[in-house]
């Protein structure tokens, strides 16, 4: 089992980083309990040559490799394919996640065209000093979903200005707990095998856009979903998973629905 964690605070040693870090531990815990072998990657975006997207769609028309921004981006994009499961995490800036992290997910944004994460869970967390809403929650949660995550667990956490680490134990220790709990038992029972009705229409609706599109516009991205086959009728989902015939099939009349609004 690996894990990878990506932290997008660049303040050192901040509230977002002791959070994770402590996820982590008790991650270790549940693995060693359960006498597995596990391992851990923290990856700290701010710390990163990262630069930001041009919007210049050379990653959707002729693939990531040839991005002209030539930086960590990939590195970090192939350590999350090398992990069963990952933390994402960020700081709360203006109702939102930081600009570390949006650039990040900016210039992971291939992922939406061509999701190449199914199979693997992932746990979203945010941190802010007063509170915050779940806006940043969800900034976060729609790329990943996008991406072919399933969802494990997604919590905020409120610290003040910041937090040391035995009031972190002390306030939130048994939400910290449970989240890395959720995200080990995931990886664990291979539960990204299940995906939720939310994955299975998602991709329902992706795959309808596929199906009506000829190809002339996004060459790369219509040969991807053909090359796997997901074009198909008969497929549900981006890989052989486990939900019931019922749910496919709702999920499926569902993404139907939405697809002739939007797609």
């Amino acid at each position: 089992m690996k894990i990878v964690s990506i932290v997008s605070s660049a303040r050192k040693d901040g509230n977002t980083e002791r959070i994770t870090k402590f996820m982590e531990l008790e991650l270790k815990k549940s693995a060693e309990k359960n006498n597995t072998k596990a391992e851990f990657e923290h990856i700290n975006l701010g710390n990163l040559n990262i630069k930001f997207c041009r919007g210049c769609r050379v990653c959707f028309d002729k693939g990531e490799a040839l991005c002209p921004l030539k930086d960590e981006t990939l590195n970090v994009r192939d350590k999350i394919m090398e992990a069963d499961g990952i933390i994402l995490a960020s700081p709360v800036y203006v109702e939102d996640v930081n600009g570390i992290m949006k650039n990040w997910i900016d210039r992971m944004a291939f992922n939406n065209h061509r999701p190449a994460f199914a199979g693997k869970s992932a746990v979203i967390l945010t941190t802010s000093g007063v509170g915050s809403s779940n806006h940043a929650l969800k900034t976060m949660k729609s790329a990943l979903m996008a991406w072919g995550f399933r969802i494990s667990a997604e919590d905020k956490f409120r610290t003040g200005g910041l937090m040391d680490t035995e009031k972190i134990k002390s306030s939130h220790g048994s939400k910290i707990s449970f989240i890395a709990d959720k995200l080990f038992k995931d990886v664990y029972n291979g539960k990204a095998m299940n995906p939720s009705f939310g994955s299975l229409l998602y991709f329902k609706v992706q795959q309808k856009y596929w199906q009506k599109s000829t190809g002339k516009n996004e060459i790369l991205d219509y040969a991807y979903w053909k090359d796997k086959r997901w074009t198909d009728n008969n497929c549900s989902y981006y890989i052989p998973n486990k939900a019931g015939f019922i749910k496919i099939r709702l999920a499926g009349m569902a993404g139907y629905i939405v697809s002739c609004f939007f797609v």
